[in-house]
């Protein structure tokens, strides 16, 4: 250990967590999956607060937001791991998301994964953040299929690879694209917005990025048209020093 370092916690596995550690995620699952609004917030504290900046009632806003714009909404919530730091728990999870929803006769399919830390008080959430995020819309009767490069975590002013390409032949069909950088926000992520697409001559998008100046977060996306579908697929870009 170096001079001055701090002693950390190991985090443990999930199957040592205490019966209200589990207990609490297990009725926080079912809540969601109920739309159960107020049950879910009872497992956030009044002093709430999450690492993108938003508090407690701008997180309800999302979840209500979100719920109403969906037909169908399932989650699963996993435990990956916990520690305890004095008489609070720290737990590790993953939440994966599906919801669908129709809009002007047309259906839209999201699934999302997210792995985040949570500080549990006195059996609720009081500080959250996100260390991992995916999410992908897709519409259309046979929508294209992505694989997407992109690094977890670089450097301040560094540069970047990003690539979406699409596995299936393009043959004579058109390919729309465009890559989108945006800053995290409590509001928006699923929320539409206008995009100038451009023609692809290639068979996905290959992009080269610089990280911002400054420790940061972004959500970096893919935009792929065809006329068969659509796929709309997004990355959590953490900037770390």
């Amino acid at each position: 250990m170096t001079l001055g370092a701090v002693p950390h916690a190991i985090a443990a596995p999930p199957e040592t967590a205490p019966a209200e550690l589990t207990a609490a995620l297990s009725e926080l699952e079912a809540a969601a999956n109920r739309q159960d609004l107020a049950a879910v917030m009872a497992f956030y504290g009044d002093s709430y607060r999450h690492a993108d900046g938003f508090n407690r009632t701008q997180f309800e806003a999302t979840l209500r937001d979100l719920w109403a714009q969906q037909t169908t909404i399932t989650y699963d919530l996993e435990l990956l791991s916990w520690e305890a730091e004095g008489a609070a728990i720290v737990a590790e999870t993953l939440t994966t998301i599906r919801g669908t929803r129709l809009q002007d006769g047309r259906e839209f399919d999201l699934t999302a994964d997210v792995r985040s830390r949570q500080r549990f008080e006195n059996g609720q959430i009081v500080y959250q953040e996100v260390i991992s995020e995916e999410a992908q819309l897709t519409s259309g009767e046979n929508p294209p299929t992505v694989l997407v490069q992109l690094p977890a975590t670089v450097k301040p002013g560094a540069q970047y690879g990003f690539d979406a390409i699409v596995q299936e032949p393009l043959g004579n069909r058109l390919l729309l694209g465009r890559a989108v950088e945006e800053g995290v926000t409590s509001e928006g992520f699923f929320s539409p917005r206008p995009i100038d697409l451009e023609q692809l001559a290639a068979g996905g998008l290959f992009k080269v990025g610089r990280a911002p100046s400054q420790a940061d977060q972004r959500w970096i996306s893919a935009v792929l048209v065809r006329e068969d579908g659509f796929v709309i697929h997004t990355r959590r870009l953490q900037i770390e020093e």
